[in-house]
């Protein structure tokens, strides 16, 4: 997407709907993997778009892919969620979001969050890990991106993503063998 794309979306309704729909599973599987609850998954969904249409005229391609952009955006409004939801009750924002999902987005976030169960299990282990560590790991293990990508979504730079995600990995490995969870699928994120 270009740069004068991504800036449209701030004012054309038919950019944003285009780039909302190219990225809405991939932002939808990012949250799932972080959160249990259906509601609030959708409520962080749709957050992560109102953070981008607000921020879109930040962005410069120099600075990566959107889709590196659109991870840290959506990065940071799952751990504003969860720095909300250590201070708060969520039943606000449940009642917030039962409002706004349909039965059948429902039925549809339930597989997305049923689907990403094992993740979430990983992700449990990945909180043990230091915080730097893991933003790294969980950029490039679970959603995909590269080391560079990662490093540019956390305002570093690729050789301090390279050491940090070197670190998570060993001390996601070391854990998961004194768990002794085997060669399943969760290590393969440690390696």
């Amino acid at each position: 997407m270009r740069v004068q794309k991504q800036n449209e979306i701030t004012s054309d309704p038919e950019a944003f709907e285009r780039f909302y729909r190219q990225h809405v599973e991939a932002v939808q599987r990012f949250v799932a993997r972080r959160v249990d609850d259906p509601y609030l998954a959708a409520d962080l969904t749709a957050d992560v778009f109102l953070a981008v249409i607000e921020s879109a005229g930040s962005y410069r391609r120099s600075r990566g892919e959107p889709v590196a952009w659109l991870y840290g955006i959506a990065r940071n409004v799952v751990a504003d969620a969860h720095r909300r939801k250590a201070k708060e009750l969520r039943l606000a924002a449940r009642i917030r979001g039962r409002e706004l999902v349909g039965e059948d987005d429902l039925a549809a976030l339930h597989a997305r969050i049923d689907g990403e169960s094992a993740a979430r299990g990983l992700y449990a282990e990945l909180t043990l890990l230091p915080a730097r560590e893991r933003a790294v790991l969980e950029l490039v293990a679970l959603d995909g991106l590269s080391v560079g990508e990662a490093g540019r979504a956390l305002g570093i730079g690729a050789v301090a993503a390279r050491v940090r995600l070197h670190r998570a990995r060993r001390r996601l490995h070391s854990r998961l063998d004194l768990l002794d969870l085997g060669d399943g699928d969760l290590t393969e994120v440690a390696t």
